[in-house]
């Protein structure tokens, strides 16, 4: 894909959702941490249903540490991998309070080295929290970069490289939200809705779906 039409999808897609954000529910850094933490192979609507209590009754490291471990699995039971997560979510906690005073670090490298945030979940805390132009790929961004051909790649590292290396600089502060948004709404991983898709004239998916 060229550069033009590259700039063009992002223009549109952007016009179609000018103030992208994350759907994860929070109102503090450390929340968008542990919101991002659970939502590894959960959708962001169970997450959110389960953090509008955790959070009520524990909104900081230490309040979740005083919690404790069957306390928070109470919270989050309903979440995917609920018991890796919880052991995780604990551990985390207690190194922001022994290392970072309470505070959620905004480095990547800090952020990977707490249970539980993998690069993904660090990209996602940078561009969200912290306002980097970090761009953390998961299965809809994965799959609209590739059926596009706007950031074609193996996995999801050479998709992230590649995607990095090629948006332009105007949006690749919204980027990941931007392509989220579309593959999670639009193009699907079923049933793409190619009809109504606003950059199907661009895109270079060979099998696109029409209208019935």
């Amino acid at each position: 894909m060229n550069s033009r039409n590259r700039a063009e999808i992002f223009r549109r897609l952007e016009k179609a959702t000018p103030n992208p954000k994350t759907e994860l529910s929070y109102r503090t850094h450390f929340q968008l941490l542990i919101a991002v933490i659970l939502s590894a192979q959960a959708t962001d609507v169970s997450v959110n249903r389960a953090t509008r209590g955790l959070f009520r009754a524990a909104a900081t490291p230490q309040a979740l540490l005083d919690l404790g471990l069957s306390g928070l699995k109470t919270h989050i039971r309903t979440i995917g991998l609920y018991n890796t997560k919880a052991a995780n979510i604990l551990k985390t906690c207690k190194i922001l309070i022994d290392s970072h005073k309470g505070i959620v670090p905004r480095t990547r490298a800090a952020l990977e080295a707490l249970p539980g945030v993998g690069r993904k979940t660090a990209n996602v805390v940078l561009n969200t929290a912290f306002g980097e132009p970090t761009i953390a790929v998961d299965t809809h961004i994965y799959r609209v970069a590739n059926r596009t051909r706007i950031a074609p790649g193996a996995n999801v590292l050479q998709v992230e490289k590649r995607l990095l290396k090629t948006t332009p600089l105007a949006y690749q502060q919204n980027a990941h939200h931007l392509l989220i948004l579309h593959g999670r709404y639009t193009c699907k991983a079923r049933t793409p809705q190619c009809p109504s898709c606003v950059i199907s004239d661009l895109c270079e998916y060979r099998a696109k779906t029409t209208a019935e």
